[in-house]
């Protein structure tokens, strides 16, 4: 796990002036009067605390006015012992253990797939509701995997204060944007097969990441040998392959999320879908380029129409001024942004579209859909 103030320094670094985009994130008002900690609030631990993506739930959390009667901040031991700061308050991070859950109502995840198999089934033995943003139980036919926005049904059967604890997964965060995209056109015209090209930032790959991204941008500018030890080959002025484990039907363990989540969350096995997957010299935001092919006929300009509807999509969609969605405009921002909405002309009549999608892969596609998910508990 990372250090919080380096968190925070990539946090500010990375944040676009507001004249530089067009999309809202309308949570966000440093001048208005925080109202979270609440007595008829749950109780509310967060797992991974000092990460990136730990970072952002406490971020997300304080946006959306989230209600907490108390917090607590877990991590690793060597982080144990270290204040943080949050909404005005000091807290002490404290080591995970079994006994970190007492009293616990909603626990948020995001330490990794071996501490969330090790620790979440005792989290939910002690009555917790875990949220957890890894994988380790996104494939279980037991386990709801949610998109708010997309199919919050999943889970309708789990509430606090029902006695006894439950397990939430959140998509891996290319299913999330992609998905936030394509469902509105999905439920329109029913998507029948998806093509997925993902451009994904080195957030993806955890603070860790972004650190060695940086760091090798300065000594490739200065004409130094590039420092490599989260990825095996020089990352920036490059792209690649996502470094995910190649399976033996040749697609990466990335793209297979993509295949295997849709179909859960869209309930569908049927739907075919395919993608490769590239990491970019990107620091922070994910984009996707997405070919639909449809059971029904959708001309671009309804398309346009419903996506402009969407809950949580902003479309960018400028031929003119060949203005479209950037990483950069996502950055730090909630809205999913969609354009290059147009027609395949691969295909005959109105049977298929391509779309352009860029996403916050830190926010929307890991802690703001975390705590959407937790929203829905209250």
């Amino acid at each position: 796990m990372q250090s919080s103030a380096y968190a925070h320094r990539l946090h500010s670094l990375l944040s676009p002036s507001p004249s530089r985009t067009q999309i809202r994130n309308p949570t966000r008002n440093p001048t208005r009067i925080r109202m979270s900690l609440r007595d008829d609030g749950p109780s509310v631990a967060i797992v991974g605390a000092t990460g990136a993506v730990g970072q952002e739930f406490l971020s997300v959390l304080s946006d959306r006015d989230f209600p907490y009667r108390s917090i607590k901040l877990l991590a690793s031991r060597r982080s144990a012992g270290k204040v943080q700061t949050f909404e005005d308050r000091s807290y002490k991070i404290e080591e995970l253990t079994a006994e970190s859950f007492d009293g616990v109502d909603i626990a948020l995840f995001s330490a990794g797939g071996s501490i969330s198999k090790e620790f979440g089934p005792i989290a939910v033995e002690k009555g917790s509701v875990v949220v957890d943003n890894s994988s380790a139980f996104r494939m279980d036919p037991g386990v709801p995997l949610v998109i708010p926005e997309v199919n919050p049904e999943a889970m309708g059967h789990i509430g606090l204060g029902k006695g006894k604890g439950a397990l939430i997964a959140n998509p891996n965060c290319s299913t999330i944007i992609c998905l936030m995209a394509a469902t509105p056109l999905h439920r329109y015209a029913k998507v029948l097969r998806m093509v997925v090209s993902t451009y994904q930032a080195a957030s993806g790959a955890g603070a860790a990441a972004m650190e060695e991204l940086e760091l090798q941008t300065r000594e490739v500018l200065d004409g130094k040998e590039p420092t490599c030890k989260i990825f095996k080959q020089q990352y920036a002025f490059n792209l690649f392959s996502h470094n995910a484990p190649v399976l033996s039907n040749g697609y990466n363990e990335e793209e297979m999320k993509l295949v295997k989540e849709t179909q859960k969350i869209w309930n569908d096995k049927d739907v075919k879908v395919t993608a490769t997957c590239i990491r970019v010299p990107v620091m922070r935001a994910h984009a996707e380029s997405v070919n639909l092919q449809f059971e029904k006929p959708l001309d671009e300009d309804t398309a346009r129409q419903i996506l402009n509807g969407a809950a949580g999509v902003v479309v960018i969609d400028d031929r003119v001024s060949n203005s479209f969605p950037t990483p950069l405009q996502v950055s730090n921002k909630d809205d999913v942004a969609v354009g290059r909405i147009r027609q395949d002309l691969s295909q005959d009549g109105n049977y298929g579209l391509d779309i352009f999608v860029c996403g916050d892969q830190i926010r929307k596609g890991a802690a703001l859909n975390a705590v959407q998910i937790a929203e829905k508990l209250l």
